[in-house]
């Protein structure tokens, strides 16, 4: 891969974009923000979510997302995964033909639960697509510091270049051929990440936490399972390792916003004071949906829903989690 295109110049857009031109590739930037792209064309950094970053030789801004599209054969979507349907009459109209396809963010692409290869493949047609996902900040992929992902592919070949072009020493990437486990971790691993902040906000302890990503992974893996995935993909790096990541780190958007509403803090408070995208908030409600669509018990998964998007206060969903009673067995 010489070129590529990556749609979304948020701060994981734009570290992939930094990662990427420092490998020799030459990478459009671009999105749906015409005067934030140009306010970074002319400071050669993204200021607003990537600041003290410096944009590489190789890595261009392009304003026009049209003209960015039509240029190029490899396209990287960065972007919010609820944003994606949004985007998709400027990719029908001006995507090449035989353009690949991959994307980097973390959720479902449509409120009903639909998975993005497939959407993808619905809405554009059968063509080469790929998605990868891990434990990534994006601050610290463009330090240049050791991080990893798991990546999945329709077709080897395209896989083969995007891992190509993306692996180094320190950013490594990992072949997989389970799509749906590596998007069903990504989404669902946010939804904890949240409850794990709540907790902390509330100064429930190490143990509460624990107890919250070790039981979150049991919930992910069974609805991973409901929806086709492999166990073995979340015990890896899509699943556990991007869940213990964004579970006990406050550069996590959703554990900050969990943290946030353990403090008191009502949901469009918190939402407002992180100042950016939370794709848990988007996810709870659909995984919830899911999870009572297939029978797939999800306790924690739908007190985070409860809170988020049905006006439950903390308090209470606290207590409908450590009411008393006997415990199922572990597994599954």
């Amino acid at each position: 891969m010489d070129a590529c295109c990556i749609v979304g110049a948020g701060a994981w857009g734009s570290a992939l974009a930094i990662h990427l031109a420092r490998h020799d590739i030459q990478v459009a930037l671009t999105g749906q923000r015409p005067a934030a792209l140009r306010d970074m064309a002319a400071r050669h950094e993204n200021a607003a979510s990537l600041p003290d970053c410096p944009f590489p030789p190789g890595l261009t801004i392009e304003p026009d997302l049209a003209s960015a599209l039509q240029k190029h054969h490899d396209i990287i979507l960065a972007g919010a995964s609820h944003a994606l349907p949004g985007l998709m009459p400027i990719m029908k109209t001006h995507l090449p033909a035989h353009a690949r396809i991959a994307w980097a963010f973390k959720g479902f692409a449509t409120p009903q639960g639909m998975l993005t290869h497939q959407y993808l493949r619905q809405t554009l047609g059968s063509r080469p697509y790929a998605v990868f996902s891990g434990p990534a900040f994006a601050r610290e992929l463009a330090a240049g510091l050791p991080c990893a992902v798991a990546l999945a592919a329709t077709e080897r070949c395209w896989g083969d270049e995007l891992a190509a072009a993306l692996h180094d020493g320190r950013f490594r990437v990992y072949r997989s051929d389970d799509l749906t486990g590596i998007q069903v971790g990504g989404a669902s691993k946010n939804v904890i990440a949240i409850a794990c902040g709540v907790a902390d906000g509330m100064r429930m302890g190490a143990s509460t936490r624990a107890t919250l990503v070790t039981r979150g992974l049991a919930e992910m893996l069974r609805l991973n399972e409901a929806l086709g995935g492999s166990a073995e993909t979340l015990m890896g790096l899509s699943g556990l390792g991007d869940l213990v990541l964004t579970a006990t780190d406050n550069h996590s958007r959703n554990r900050r916003l969990g943290l946030y509403l353990g403090q008191g803090w009502p949901v469009p408070s918190a939402r407002a004071m992180i100042g950016q995208v939370t794709e848990g908030y988007y996810a709870a409600r659909i995984i919830h949906d899911l999870a009572l669509h297939h029978g797939v018990r999800m306790p924690i998964t739908s007190q985070v829903t409860a809170i988020l998007h049905q006006g439950h206060a903390v308090l209470d969903a606290l207590a409908t989690l450590t009411a008393p009673g006997q415990p199922r067995q572990e597994w599954p």
